[in-house]
């Protein structure tokens, strides 16, 4: 018997460039990280900064490349985020605690994501 694949949620029009460079799972980690913030990134990038230390330096220089497209502050996303980590098995209260929002709101809005 076959079981139904939940195809991956598709991310805001905002967080799409990041999938686009970095895949799903490390554009997690990068918004949970990065996420509301102004981002430098080095064209050359030297291995000391935080950013290339979570991503390497390959997908620094990806992100420099796509600079055109990105806006000054990392989005937040976290509907989006929610979504995913729904997606990855997480449970509400590890979603709610990670994302720093109310069990409640994640609730709401996996319930108008399906």
């Amino acid at each position: 018997m076959n079981e139904l694949v939940r195809p991956f949620p598709k991310p805001p029009a905002q967080v799409a460039v990041y999938v686009e460079v970095l895949g799903p799972d490390l554009t997690v980690d990068f918004l949970l990280t990065f996420g509301g913030a102004e981002l430098y990134s080095p064209e050359n990038p030297q291995g000391r900064g935080h950013l290339e230390k979570l991503i390497g330096p390959d997908n620094v220089t990806a992100l420099c490349r796509e600079a055109h497209r990105l806006q000054s502050r990392v989005p937040l996303a976290s509907k989006w985020l929610a979504t995913v980590m729904a997606w990855q098995g997480h449970s509400t209260a590890k979603i709610a605690r990670r994302l720093r929002i109310a069990d409640v709101t994640v609730r709401a809005w996996l319930k108008g994501a399906e």
